[in-house]
């Protein structure tokens, strides 16, 4: 009869507790939704200090044609310019969490400026962002360019 009552209590348990993880599930790709949205802000304002707070310390950058950048270099060129979106369209975002970790994938359609030349084309972007304590930060963006279509 005891064990009754303890099985009975930790199915209950269990059933309340169901509903409050996936509630945090929720709660976290809505997190990531925002700050992926406040990162396109932040690159069409060319904003180097929200980039700063959305990145992480060790964060990198691996561009179309294989080049890589750091933190550092990504705030040093929106802050000189060398960096500047004029738009960015994005479609096809999904984003997946994996406890602390997030990955976001897109199909962006971006127009800008690297280094002087101008640049129109499609890319498939992956974002990987962690949790570091409370904050979500992006430690990774990777991009691909998408040929147009013929």
């Amino acid at each position: 009869m005891k064990w009754q009552r303890i099985v009975l209590m930790l199915t209950i348990i269990s059933l309340l507790a169901l509903p409050l993880a996936w509630s945090q599930g929720g709660n976290a790709e809505q997190q990531i939704k925002k700050l992926f949205d406040q990162l396109q802000v932040a690159e069409l304002k060319g904003d180097s200090n929200a980039l700063e707070k959305l990145c992480a310390d060790d964060y990198t950058s691996i561009r179309g044609d294989g080049s890589v950048l750091t933190k550092a270099q990504l705030i040093e060129g929106y802050k000189s310019g060398s960096i500047k979106y004029e738009t960015i369209e994005n479609k096809d975002v999904k984003i997946r969490i994996y406890g602390n970790t997030a990955i976001t994938t897109d199909l962006s359609s971006v127009k800008n400026i690297r280094d002087g030349k101008p640049r129109i084309g499609t890319n498939r972007t992956t974002r990987i962002w962690v949790k570091q304590g409370d904050n979500w930060k992006c430690v990774l963006y990777q991009t691909t360019r998408v040929p147009p279509a013929s």
